[in-house]
């Protein structure tokens, strides 16, 4: 069957949806590894999809982590063997504004395994962040995982504060001088660390050690979005359009730190609740208007 298909492609999970008029399906897979070519992960999610739900979609848009330069001509070769002939295709934190705000002015955060922000102005676009887990990805899941690893670790060494943090990462290596190791050799330590998270979050209501990261993620993505409002001249009285996506921003302890951080500027400030989510932006790609802000930031191919 033909029809449309969308993919938001994170480190953790690609998720999948497609759409033929009021028919619609949903899928997901294994996340990207973004120190890996992007393009054939892509389509090999696209093929195992179509190819389980025997369709034949003729228009593929993807929002992804990791992308520097999104090759649309490399992705509709590799897919077009599945009748595909024009894709669409983004950054991750293009497609979760596409679907959080449309192209309307404003900022949207999303924090999962990385963290992204992306500001839109009247006449520029500014993206803040996202710039992976070795040197970027400020207060997002990896981070705050990392940070309650190395805590743990700490506190197993006797040379940082103990906390609960310590046992619980037990509980997920019982040799913990050992964990390391394990680490560095599986392929998705990434989404693993970034898994930890959850329990930095869990354990940070009766331990200080763990609220204090969670904190501290709290204002990370709050400077990004100043950051990032500050580049494309939202900095006004009025309080801006500010949506927060993702798994860390769903913590309550995070959530109410980096809004309060917030208010700090704009004290009746409130969060804006999304249209849709990082798929909808996914299917919107290919038909983004070319005097849309966003439209540079978005690459397409056409058989």
């Amino acid at each position: 069957m033909s029809g449309q298909l969308a993919l938001d492609a994170g480190q953790t999970g690609i998720r999948l949806r497609w759409e033929h008029g009021q028919e619609r399906l949903e899928g997901a897979t294994a996340g990207v590894l973004t120190d890996r070519p992007l393009m054939p992960q892509l389509a090999t999610a696209v093929g195992g999809f179509v190819t389980e739900h025997r369709l034949s979609p003729t228009v593929v848009g993807v929002g992804s982590s990791g992308l520097v330069t999104p090759e649309a001509d490399e992705l509709l070769g590799l897919v077009a063997p599945y009748g595909v002939r024009e894709v669409a295709v983004a950054h991750d934190a293009t497609t979760s504004y596409l679907g959080a705000l449309g192209d309307a002015p404003g900022v949207v955060i999303a924090a999962g395994t990385g963290a992204v922000t992306l500001a839109v102005g009247p006449t520029s676009v500014a993206r803040v962040d996202g710039w992976g887990y070795l040197v970027g990805d400020a207060g997002s899941g990896f981070w705050i995982g990392r940070a309650g690893m190395d805590a743990a670790m700490r506190g197993f060494d006797g040379r940082g504060r103990m906390t609960p943090l310590t046992e619980r990462m037990r509980e997920i290596f019982p040799d913990l001088a050992a964990a390391y190791v394990e680490l560095q050799s599986d392929d998705r330590r990434v989404s693993r660390i970034a898994d930890f998270a959850r329990i930095v979050d869990e354990t940070a209501d009766i331990d200080p050690v763990a609220a204090e990261i969670m904190d501290e993620a709290a204002a990370e993505l709050s400077e990004s979005v100043l950051a990032g409002l500050r580049r494309v001249g939202l900095m006004r009285e009025e309080p801006p359009r500010v949506c927060a996506l993702g798994q860390v921003l769903r913590s309550r302890h995070v959530r109410e730190r980096f809004t309060s951080y917030l208010r700090m500027q704009w004290p009746t400030l409130e969060l804006v609740e999304p249209m849709g989510n990082a798929l909808h932006g996914a299917a919107l790609l290919a038909n983004l208007g070319e005097d849309s802000p966003l439209a540079a930031l978005v690459a397409r191919a056409e058989a």
